[in-house]
């Protein structure tokens, strides 16, 4: 009697270990993949020139998002849009120095949400901007670091050949010499060259250190098995400077890479709606102010698709760590870049505006259970980088935190094709009178060898607004807020210190019959504009209709 009671205590405890094993592998695992500064040009895209065979593969595996928008066009403000779940203003981040836990301190992230329902969190790379890594509360632990192959080592400026390393320091001594060894630290004027492309493993570079050192997490993870987990790996590239290894160099004939042919500002657009291209033209072997000769301008795209090769590779990598792994039928997999970038196109070269090409990003999303009956569809619903905390949530089984200001696009991931919201936003702050994007011009700044370009763009402003012109203001509190619907983009240029007065200046493209904006046709619709206005000032409450999201 004792002996059958004391099999059936082990049956049952068997039974119970069993079901809470089940149970607890039904929490599924988040690898969360950021790309710093790509635009949605890649195989999977429709791009015939880039190389990105390993995105295109992850693509077919679950949902591409072929309209998504990103809600500034810049790495600081749109990472902590995106990790927050808040708008920029919202969290009054506009700028890449402002840290969004000192203006609204109890606000949750995505990791810190997954934390506090008893995940593992942790990163490797570039995930937060810069130094806002929000470690004490978005992050459990610190990732496993893997000695790199030997064959690279920190060297000045980032570079690995010598002779790279060499017209760093040269720039950078002929500059601490001209305007002062502060000057040139503080406004970030000393660069090298502007591409690399030396013969070196993936890890020489902190894109492939990183992954190395994400796999490495990945399998701590696994074989501790304690609790389902949330892994950031974040990519520095293809954000400048263009470096990658040789071999990627090599999957693209530079003389065949084609160059933009739209390659003016849109015609009658706003004067504040594009800089000079102040973040390429900072480095050491690019033109401070000529335009870009059609060799300079192949030789860049070359590197920038090399870059993108390059985090493609790496993405391969770690995606076959994963199924590796044992856990990629248990994981969600959601690829986005903060931002896009422009390549010439509006004869512009950077991010940081409100067109098409800076706002719309990749999205990818994996979700075992959820996407498999329509992997490797596509969805052209308008969607959101502020719409990845919601999702995740409802993906994970977890209670969104109050503050969201995304829609969950579990609907989407559902059915792809249904119809979703009427609208997208983003915002950025005169873009024109920003450096780097970052902050107004400071004196320093304007006093440096791009003060003719500077002075070009005050005039040009001043040219178009007239009497409205006034420095400080354009320098401080103009914004353009632009709206994405399913044909038309619109910019709306304010005061953002009185949002209910009149526009200082509109633009309006019809993608229908103008799909690269070349034209603002705001003057010629009034009527047009004024219905879109209506959904404008609705905002992104009102966007989505027929769901309660």
């Amino acid at each position: 009697m004792k002996n059958s009671i004391f099999i059936s205590f082990l049956l049952a405890t068997a039974v119970f270990s069993t079901t809470a094993h089940a149970q607890k592998k039904k929490q599924p695992n988040i690898l969360f993949i950021a790309v710093d500064d790509l635009r949605a040009d890649l195989g999977c895209y429709g791009s015939e020139i880039v190389k990105s065979p390993n995105i295109d593969a992850l693509a077919k595996s679950g949902i591409q998002f072929n309209r998504a928008y990103c809600q500034e066009a810049i790495c600081g403000p749109s990472r902590a849009s995106l990790m927050t779940g808040a708008r920029p203003e919202t969290i009054n981040v506009i700028d890449l120095f402002q840290d969004f836990r000192l203006n609204v301190p109890s606000i949750k992230t995505i990791p810190q949400h997954f934390r506090e329902n008893g995940y593992e969190t942790v990163y490797s790379g570039k995930v937060f901007h810069g130094k806002y890594t929000d470690d004490a509360l978005s992050w459990s632990r610190k990732q496993v670091r893997v000695k790199a192959s030997g064959e690279s080592e920190e060297v000045s400026g980032g570079y690995a050949l010598p002779e790279s390393q060499l017209m760093y320091l040269k720039n950078k001594i002929a500059l601490e010499s001209k305007y002062g060894e502060k000057m040139i630290r503080d406004n970030w004027l000393a660069k090298g060259p502007v591409t690399e492309c030396a013969d070196v493993p993936d890890d020489a570079y902190e894109d492939g250190e990183n992954t190395n050192n994400a796999i490495a997490t990945l399998k701590d993870l696994v074989k501790n098995d304690q609790k389902p987990w949330f892994l950031g790996l974040g990519f520095h590239k293809p954000h400048l400077d263009w470096i990658a290894p040789k071999k990627y160099w090599d999957l693209y004939d530079e003389t065949k890479i084609p160059i933009a042919t739209q390659v003016n500002p849109p015609s009658n657009g706003a004067a504040m709606g594009l800089s000079e291209s102040m973040e390429v033209r900072v480095y050491a072997d690019v033109p401070k102010t000529d335009p870009f000769s059609p060799e300079l301008q192949r030789k860049l795209r070359h590197g920038y698709y090399a870059c993108v090769s390059y985090v493609d590779a790496q993405v391969g990598k770690m995606v076959e760590a994963l199924k590796e792994s044992g856990e990629y039928d248990n994981t969600i997999i959601v690829l986005w870049s903060d931002h896009g970038f422009n390549l010439g196109e509006m004869g512009y070269w950077g991010k940081a505006n409100n067109y098409e090409l800076a706002t719309r990003v990749p999205f990818i999303i994996v979700a075992p259970g959820i996407t498999d009956k329509v992997k490797g569809q596509k969805s052209d619903a308008l969607v959101e980088l502020v719409d990845i905390f919601p999702t995740l949530s409802d993906l994970a089984g977890l209670k969104r935190p109050e503050h969201l200001e995304g829609h969950s696009l579990v609907p989407v991931l559902k059915n792809p094709s249904i119809k979703w919201q009427e609208a997208a936003f983003s915002l950025f702050p005169n873009p024109a009178m920003r450096e780097w994007a970052a902050i107004p011009f400071t004196p320093p700044f304007r006093n440096s060898f791009f003060a003719p370009l500077i002075k070009k763009i005050e005039n040009r402003i001043e040219d178009q607004m007239g009497d409205k012109w006034d420095r400080k203001v354009f320098e401080d509190f103009v914004m353009g807020y632009a709206m994405r619907t399913d044909r038309y983009r619109m910019v709306v240029w304010k005061d953002r210190r009185f949002p209910e007065k009149d526009p200082l200046f509109v633009e309006l493209f019809d993608h229908e019959k103008d799909p690269t904006e070349t034209t603002n046709i705001a003057m010629q619709n009034p009527q047009l504009i004024k219905k879109l206005m209506v959904t404008f000032n609705g905002g992104w409450q009102s966007s989505l209709k027929g769901y309660k999201n």
